[in-house]
């Protein structure tokens, strides 16, 4: 008799596996509380008020299914990026739209370029489907635009991910490599550019929407998630051609947005003058970070995201030991995945009062080292 429930055989191979372990477990499995919640990318300075005023009128109508063509969000990113609303796809956040992508376009073996140590989420939907990473290390703390482009042409690969600015490091390059690597591409793969933190980053460092936009074989994603101050609300999108965008819809879940957070992102996008406050509070508090981590010896680099990495000097065990003393006094962070980026932690902005308590934990733990 088979084992029930019977699952396929490249799910039964697949160990079981969270990509990100979150503040929650970890309270739960330490007996410990976050006091500073720093460590996950979000937005601690929160949604514009605004916003919140919209999810509370809207929280009477949950009982509502939204949209399930999202056709008032596809007018709204519309006239709010220049483009057509037949370029987008709206889906629940850059993590589901990296899913549907994958499963568009890759069938089990396929090779799937991307950088060591990147998204571990979009890797985590890759062996979910059967492909076959290929990975490039980072080049200077930057993702090696060459190195992919190389690895793109010697696999024949149908799919590269790259995000800009980048995740965990916070790097970035201009728009002009951006496009040139784009072009340079086989019109055969498929190149995700994600732009999850585009609105933290410079201006140069972002190509301009016409500039991709009749490019079949480019999707760019991005999310209110970060920025916005909208993580819990799962929002994200997709833009490209109409054709690319509108494969989705063979593959989406068509009532997966919640109307709640639907219309948070329509009032998000409405309230630009929150938005441009809440960049510079990003920013402010990115300078605040790199002056803790200088007063205490170690090294932040340049961030173009809303988080700073900070080179601690040695090694992923000395960074994880940061990591968890940190933990002990309630401050919660993350740090890189891989070799040799793992010798930073990854501290996210947020409020003065998690800052204080950052500036207050961080000597101590490195005291007891």
């Amino acid at each position: 008799m088979p084992a029930f429930p019977r699952f396929t055989p490249l799910i039964s191979a697949l160990p079981a596996t969270v990509p990100f372990v979150g503040p929650e477990a970890i309270e739960r499995n330490r007996g410990l509380t976050v006091k500073a919640r720093i460590g996950a990318n979000e937005n601690g300075f929160g949604p514009a008020p605004s916003v919140i005023e919209a999810m509370c009128a809207a929280a009477g109508e949950t009982w509502k299914y939204a949209d399930p063509e999202n056709f008032a969000l596809k007018q709204a990113l519309a006239a709010h990026l220049g483009c057509k609303p037949e370029n987008i796809a709206v889906g629940e956040g850059i993590d589901s739209l990296l899913g549907l992508i994958v499963r568009m376009v890759i069938d089990p073996g396929l090779p799937v370029v991307t950088s060591f140590g990147a998204y571990p989420t979009f890797n985590f939907h890759v062996a979910g489907h059967g492909g076959r990473l290929v990975t490039v290390p980072y080049a200077n703390d930057r993702e090696d635009l060459d190195g992919l482009l190389e690895a793109v042409r010697r696999e024949n690969a149908p799919l590269v991910y790259f995000a800009n600015p980048d995740n965990p490091m916070g790097s970035w390059w201009d728009a002009d490599s951006i496009v040139a690597f784009a072009g340079a591409l086989p019109e055969t793969c498929l190149m995700i550019l994600d732009e999850a933190y585009c609105e933290t980053g410079p201006a140069g460092a972002m190509p301009a929407i016409p500039a991709l936009i009749d490019r079949p074989n480019i999707i760019r994603t991005r999310t209110f998630s970060k920025a916005y101050g909208m993580a819990g609300s799962r929002v994200g999108y997709a833009i490209s051609t109409p054709e690319t965008a509108q494969a989705f819809d063979k593959v989406r879940n068509h009532f997966g947005m919640n109307r709640i957070g639907v219309s948070a992102a329509l009032a998000a996008l409405k309230d630009q003058a929150y938005l441009s406050e809440v960049i510079g509070r990003i920013r402010g508090s990115r300078d605040r970070i790199a002056g803790i981590a200088r007063a205490n010896g170690l090294e932040p680099l340049a961030s173009a995201t809303n988080f700073v990495a900070i080179d601690c000097g040695r090694d992923g065990a000395h960074a994880r030991s940061i990591v968890d003393g940190l933990m002990e006094h309630g401050v919660f962070i993350r740090m890189p995945g891989g070799a040799p980026l793992n010798r930073c932690i990854r501290v996210s902005t947020g409020p003065e009062s998690d800052m204080r308590l950052l500036e207050e934990a961080l000597p101590k733990v490195l005291k007891s080292l």
